[in-house]
């Protein structure tokens, strides 16, 4: 009987193939993605090796062809390490390239340097007369992390650099070289058998494997792992001693250190795309993962002069590759519950390789996505990843089904607590659970309390919210400021040190600005600048609390569902036990006063980077002068502030709405007259 499934899913699968090679190849038309049809190939090949009489002579697979963790010392880097703007298809690519040709001068004869994009780990290793002295992970590109001792044990760092006659000179004073630690793709798939062997979990993907080696205190253990460094980089005092990056891959080699022997100049965008369209197929037997080149000016020289947008250089930008896909089998279907209570149907999948890691889970969205599409329990479906984007299912493979799929069907209950989910209107998408106390709602909404934006806790990152409320230590956000010191110790996360510094960071909290307060309170549809302007418009929590829909309405931006929203917040039961239980516990935000300021009611939007400072730098910056910072166009917004690499769409719709556009210039005189004026 399994046979007979086997043969017959074995027939559809051929006939699914064909279907695609002759749209592809003869119509000119693509029913899926490349790599979607590879990975029915690769299922077909494994039924034909395991029932070898399966195999027809018109069968696929019979075609020939060919910011720092705790523990580590925190180092300032000696220049920042940037990040690398995307470019996604030729269009943008055209786009860059006509940008530095404006850019350099008419007569500068132009070069392109080209190499792979690695998927690892940043890290810069420093040289002092030839003997590695230090490493330093990217961290936040003007201060990482000290993981000398770890990086010592990789094998192809070497521990003196190579003297030859071409060398020579940089093995005196200090010589930086900056590149990526890698986990290749043959010992990341060993390192998991031998995980499975010791009952233990799998890793993610090799580049996360990767990272978490280098962090951890132990040099034994990362010295168990097999880890590579390629190099991409090298920093002199003299910078005239690189004068290009060709030039600098060539004296890496010199010097014992692995640069891609890949890498190539090009002469031309022509050129570059060749190379890009060379490597798109042959990046798969690569030994290490990649999503895309790296571009670059290839005289330093004009790279430097070309200067830095927001944090990415102008000279260089990443080509990336086409998401991947791949097919597998949804094997079920489960809700997940968030922060806000929304229940969300989750996929669980057969594990499969796309984009570099293995995907299990993908999200459908709500209920009404997976009918739309029709996705059913048993379907095998099209998935697609890109870079860290959550996995999504594209589409069913309807073709392939054989009958037993099922279809899926909405709980009527909470699979955490079992409270009735509800919609607040017919009109709503997503199911909810209503419940505070619901354990999946707990921990998320008490990490939300405690991130960035919010009141910014450090060390309650989510596996140690999930431990201490698997301890009982915790139910909500409120209960964090009870957590003594003692209690932490009893947990195996905590030793003296982090302890201490986690009920530190707690208590340091205790008086948060309001805005921040009423954001981390995770009230639906509030955002930092909503809670920004309703903190400027209530000045306290109180009055917040008890203003009415109409009071709430008149505060501008605020519409009625906003506004319901925060009402009913309110209202509710376990929510005014939680604000009794910050006030027992010591909690007191601070009351806020508008700011009043020469940009007072004047909103911002910003498109594009900017070269002077960052997207949230320029936001606070607007704040502190009293204006508003949006995050789209409206009839409302003054200015739109356009950067370098924008999009097309808030242009647009500035110019319809007549929307005054200025740069970043005329946005430095607006906030920062008196340093313009010293220009």
């Amino acid at each position: 009987m399994a046979e007979q499934k086997e043969a017959e899913r074995a027939a559809k699968l051929r006939d699914l193939i064909s279907d695609y090679r002759y749209n592809y190849h003869v119509l000119n038309k693509s029913m899926m993605s490349e790599a979607a049809a590879d990975s029915l190939k690769h299922e077909l090949s494994q039924i034909e090796d395991k029932h070898p009489e399966l195999i027809t002579p018109d069968s696929p697979t019979q075609r020939v062809a060919g910011q720092p963790l705790p523990g580590f010392k925190q180092i300032p880097h000696s220049t920042r390490m940037l990040s690398l703007n995307d470019v996604f298809n030729e269009e943008e690519l055209r786009a860059w390239v006509a940008r530095i040709g404006k850019l350099a001068s008419p007569s500068t004869q132009l070069e392109y340097f080209m190499d792979i994009k690695m998927d690892g780990l940043a890290a810069a290793l420093v040289y002092e007369n030839g003997v590695l002295s230090q490493a330093i992970t990217r961290g936040d590109g003007f201060v990482g992390e000290d993981v000398t001792m770890n990086v010592r044990t990789i094998e192809s760092v070497p521990l003196r650099l190579r003297r030859t006659k071409e060398s020579e000179k940089f093995l005196q004073g200090r010589t930086e070289i900056r590149g990526e630690i890698v986990m290749y793709k043959e010992d990341f798939k060993k390192l998991n058998e031998r995980q499975a062997k010791a009952g233990l979990p799998a890793f993610a993907n090799p580049r996360n494997t990767a990272a978490g080696t280098i962090r951890q205190l132990d040099p034994k253990l990362v010295a168990a792992r097999p880890l590579h460094f390629h190099a991409y980089d090298l920093i002199r005092e003299n910078r005239d001693e690189m004068p290009t990056n060709d030039f600098v891959y060539k004296t890496l080699r010199e010097l014992g250190v692995i640069a891609n022997s890949i890498a190539s100049t090009a002469p031309s965008e022509a050129e570059i795309r060749k190379f890009y369209k060379r490597w798109e197929d042959k990046r798969h037997d690569l030994p290490f993962n990649t999503d895309g080149l790296v571009i670059k000016v290839n005289d330093r020289r004009l790279h430097e002069r070309l200067g830095v947008v927001g944090k990415a250089p102008r000279g260089s930008v990443a080509f990336k590759y086409p998401a991947e896909q791949a097919t597998t089998k949804v094997k079920g279907i489960l809700v997940s519950i968030g922060r806000t209570g929304a229940a969300t149907p989750v996929a669980m999948l057969e594990p499969v390789v796309a984009a570099g890691s293995t995907v299990q889970m993908a999200t459908l969205h709500n209920e009404g996505e997976v009918h739309r599409k029709d996705i059913r329990i048993g379907d095998t479906v099209i998935v697609q990843k890109a870079g860290d984007v959550i996995p999504e299912v594209v589409k069913p493979l309807q073709e392939l089904r054989d009958g037993s799929e099922k279809r899926f069907v909405m709980p009527t209950h909470c699979p955490d607590c079992g409270t009735k989910l509800v919609k607040a209107k017919e009109t709503e998408a997503v199911w909810r659970c209503p419940n505070n106390a619901c354990p999946s709602r707990a921990w998320k909404q008490i990490q939300h309390f405690a991130s960035k934006p919010a009141l910014d806790i450090e060390g309650l990152g989510e596996k140690n919210v999930i431990a201490l409320i698997g301890a009982g230590l915790v139910k909500d956000p409120a209960d964090l400021y009870i957590v003594k010191k003692e209690d932490l110790l009893a947990l195996e996360r905590f030793a003296e040190v982090s302890a201490g510094k986690l009920v530190e960071a707690v208590q340091d909290k205790k008086n948060p600005p309001l805005p921040r307060f009423i954001y981390g309170l995770g009230i639906r549809h509030v955002g930092i600048q909503t809670a920004i302007d309703l903190a400027n418009h209530f000045h306290s929590l109180e009055k917040l609390g008890g203003a009415t829909i109409d009071e709430l309405s008149k505060v501008e931006g605020i519409g009625g569902v906003v506004a319901e929203a925060i009402v009913e917040w309110f209202e509710q039961p376990d929510n005014k036990v939680l604000l009794d239980k910050f006030k027992k516990f010591g909690v007191e935000p601070e009351k806020t006063e508008a700011v009043k300021g020469p940009l007072s009611g004047k909103n911002f939007v910003v498109t594009g980077s900017l070269e002077s400072m960052s997207r949230e730098e320029a936001a606070e910056r607007i704040r502190a002068l009293g204006g508003t910072f949006q995050s789209s166009v409206g009839t409302e917004t003054d200015y739109l502030v356009v950067g370098a690499n924008v999009g097309e769409s808030k242009l647009s719709k500035a110019r319809k709405l007549g929307t005054k556009q200025v740069g970043e210039k005329e946005l430095l005189k607006l906030i920062d007259p008196a340093l313009t004026a010293n220009k």
